[in-house]
């Protein structure tokens, strides 16, 4: 929800192009920072716990899992991009509702397929008895506004913090917005990836991100698709297409080998990297 309040926040409740840069960099910057960022910090993980732990280095995850993902992926945010290159606003009302649909049937498969993870949820923080009872709704109801209203709070301080940045040093608010979003929305939730990495629950650690990766290549997208008009730059481009790029690796890789190399992983700070040096030197 906070990554895709974010572009809506940017978007519908502030004037101005900047406000409206900001929101498709959060659009387009989720999907990037897990396929990139997210698999490196993975990949180091792997390597750490090798050393310390003794744990196998390679990733052994569930292939029709996370192929499946892999594969609603790089379906979806393909088409989102393109669309951005195409310019056609029928084109990008007509997807919109297509990529919802898609994910009802990507949700429906995944729900036929995963199993009981087994983990008993921690108490409501407004119903910290540790008594075996559920909680009622008066406590439920509650905590849910405040949270709520915490996200929206923190989604609208964040948009106003990223223009004034992106003012002080010089950068546009998209790239800024693209880097700095799924930092403070995504990337802190990943940290449950490297958790299980060191249990060895791959298949929960990867899916973690490629899941992750299936939802923001539809609702934040759609958000663009039909609030903005969804003209993607060179640099925003750029980004998507080694979003893409990394997946399509992964895929490729699993395919064949059945199994995800951690060196593979690696491989996203290099293309994170990339684009950062390439975003800074061509936009200073």
């Amino acid at each position: 929800m906070p990554e895709t309040l974010i572009p809506l926040i940017a978007i519908l409740f502030a004037s101005g192009n900047n406000f409206r840069d900001i929101g498709v960099g959060a659009i387009l910057g989720a999907p990037f920072m897990l396929s990139t960022l997210a698999m490196f910090v993975s990949g180091a993980a792997l390597v750490i716990f090798k050393v310390k732990k003794g744990r196998q280095l390679n990733l052994r995850v569930n292939r029709a899992v996370t192929t499946r993902d892999l594969v609603f992926f790089l379906t979806f945010y393909m088409a989102a991009i393109m669309a951005g290159v195409v310019h056609l606003k029928a084109l990008d009302v007509t997807l919109a509702p297509l990529l919802w649909i898609g994910y009802l049937i990507y949700a429906y498969m995944t729900f036929m397929t995963e199993g009981d993870l087994d983990e008993e949820t921690r108490a409501l923080y407004f119903h910290r008895s540790h008594l075996p009872e559920l909680p009622r709704l008066r406590r439920i109801v509650p905590q849910i506004a405040v949270s709520l209203a915490a996200i929206v709070l923190g989604a609208r301080l964040f948009v106003g913090a990223v223009s004034t940045i992106a003012g002080l040093i010089g950068l546009p608010a998209l790239v800024i917005s693209l880097l700095l979003s799924p930092v403070a929305t995504e990337l802190p939730e990943k940290i449950n990836s490297v958790l299980w990495i060191r249990s060895g629950k791959d298949t929960l650690a990867l899916g973690n991100i490629t899941g992750a990766m299936v939802f923001q290549s539809v609702f934040p997208v759609s958000v663009g698709l039909l609030l903005t008009g969804w003209r993607l730059d060179s640099v925003s481009v750029l980004s998507a297409t080694l979003a893409l790029f990394s997946a399509f690796v992964l895929l490729f890789w699993l395919r064949i080998k059945g199994a995800i190399a951690w060196w593979m992983l690696l491989l996203g700070g290099i293309w994170y990297a990339a684009f950062v040096s390439y975003a800074i030197a061509t936009n200073v």
